[in-house]
């Protein structure tokens, strides 16, 4: 009952029957294991207070059992992700082979095909997957009354305009050929 003080003004940082010289002895709110939310109120503590400021409890020293679980969890993180990729290390890899016709899906492949510039090949993909997203709509939603009408044609003039944008975009980011230069 030493830290009692009679007739102490409260303040909201500090609780009303406690001495300063009490909270010095449990420490200031920068030191390390010290709770950072109330948990009777959930509201967090204020920087350098030794108490909520919003119910007037205490603030405790967080358990370090919990700094010690969390080591413990990064430990069979890590065992796990090298245990992984010792597995991954011992799969014979040369035995798969892929099928020939796949060299055909390589960007570099797609761009010497089609005669774009990078810049505008992904433009033009875009407004292709525009374009999918326009056929999307129409087959998965169907209107059974006019308002969700009137919300998928909204949908499907969205994405048009997505890939008339990235259409228009694909035709200006085309570099003009050698051919129109004279």
């Amino acid at each position: 009952m030493a830290e009692v003080v009679p007739n102490t003004q409260q303040d909201f940082w500090r609780p009303p029957t406690v001495r300063e010289e009490a909270l010095a002895a449990t420490g200031s709110a920068a030191a390390p294991g010290l709770a950072e939310m109330c948990a009777r109120c959930g509201s967090e503590f204020m920087i350098g207070a030794g108490f909520c400021h919003a119910c007037g409890v205490s603030r405790p020293v967080v358990n370090s059992g919990a700094l010690a679980d969390a080591s413990a969890l990064a430990d069979i993180w890590t065992s796990k992700v090298a245990g992984l990729h010792s597995a991954l290390a011992r799969i014979p890899w040369r035995r798969f082979s892929l099928p020939d016709w796949l060299h055909y899906l390589h960007f570099h492949e797609i761009k010497r095909w089609i005669g774009l510039p990078t810049a505008s090949l992904v433009a033009f993909l875009f407004g292709l997957g525009c374009m999918g997203g326009v056929l999307g709509v129409s087959l998965f939603y169907k209107a059974s009354n006019l308002a969700e009408f009137q919300a998928i044609q909204m949908w499907r003039i969205e994405w048009l305009l997505g890939a008339t944008a990235s259409f228009v975009a694909g035709i200006l980011l085309k570099k003009p050929s050698d051919i129109n230069r004279h």
